[in-house]
């Protein structure tokens, strides 16, 4: 039976978690938030090669918010881009599967986790694809925090004045960061308008609807870069995580673990 992106959510989440627990591992709440998005993308979306992570013709995904990378090492998993095996590794010394990810991984495109700098690179890479001839997309997921950092938005100026229209970006709004809602810490409203402003085609959507998203990923402009602002719920799929902001820094134990994979059904 083929699995499905809301299936394969299930299963990362579940994945994310036992792999903080078994790490010691902050940030997983930040993970379950932006986990749809980054299923949908790794079921539906990416052309992408395990057999050939460096396939020069492959989509470029950017996990900007690196502080997540338990979502991205669960898809690279089960796309075949690392062994099931590998992230019982996580988070130990020498491991290749870092508390933020690094290309020294395969299907990890640049190193991120020092926030701001995603979009910059998928800029690069979105220009490169356009001066090479080659159509392949770029994908950059971020953190609504990280849009405190000017240099995200220094660089949806560049995005939008060099008509990248093979760039699509998603903001993963949980409404919290490290120390406090979002808003409060410093005021990011009207998003969407920001980025419209800012010369983005945009999307507004629920970021757990997967139907929405893909719909989204789909409906681009051929002269500008797309923007996907993604209301999600931090903690989403585990009922005493969501919306808490503790799960920024704690850590499941064993009898949470179980908890948490019996309300995900896996």
């Amino acid at each position: 039976m083929t699995t499905t992106s809301v299936q394969l959510a299930a299963q990362f989440r579940a994945t994310a978690i036992e792999m903080s627990h078994r790490a010691g591992a902050a940030h997983l709440a930040s993970a379950l938030s932006c986990i749809d998005m980054v299923s949908v993308l790794y079921h539906s979306v990416l052309k992408v090669d395990p057999a050939n992570p460096q396939w020069a013709d492959r989509d470029r995904f950017i996990l900007s918010k690196g502080h997540a990378a338990t979502a991205l090492y669960a898809a690279l998993a089960w796309k075949g881009f690392i062994k099931p095996e590998d992230l019982l590794t996580y988070g130990k010394k020498g491991s290749l599967l870092e508390e933020h990810p690094t290309p020294r991984l395969a299907g990890v495109e640049t190193a991120t986790g020092s926030l701001g700098h995603g979009l910059a690179c998928g800029n690069g890479m979105a220009l490169a694809a356009r001066i090479q001839q080659k159509d392949y997309r770029t994908f950059v997921l971020m953190s609504d925090g990280e849009c405190n950092e000017g240099s995200v938005w220094e660089s949806a100026l560049f995005a939008s004045a060099n008509k990248l229209g093979n760039l699509t970006a998603f903001v993963d709004f949980n409404k919290w960061q490290a120390t406090g809602r979002s808003r409060e810490v410093l005021g990011l409203d009207p998003l969407a308008e920001k980025f419209r402003s800012f010369g983005w085609h945009v999307h507004e959507i629920d970021g757990h609807d997967h139907a929405a998203i893909l719909a989204a990923v789909q409906d681009t402009k051929t002269d500008q870069p797309t923007m996907i602002v993604a209301h999600t719920v931090k903690g989403k799929g585990v009922s005493f995580m969501e919306d808490d902001n503790n799960w920024h820094y704690r850590i499941p134990t064993e009898e949470e673990v179980q908890k948490s994979k019996a309300e995900l059904g896996v």
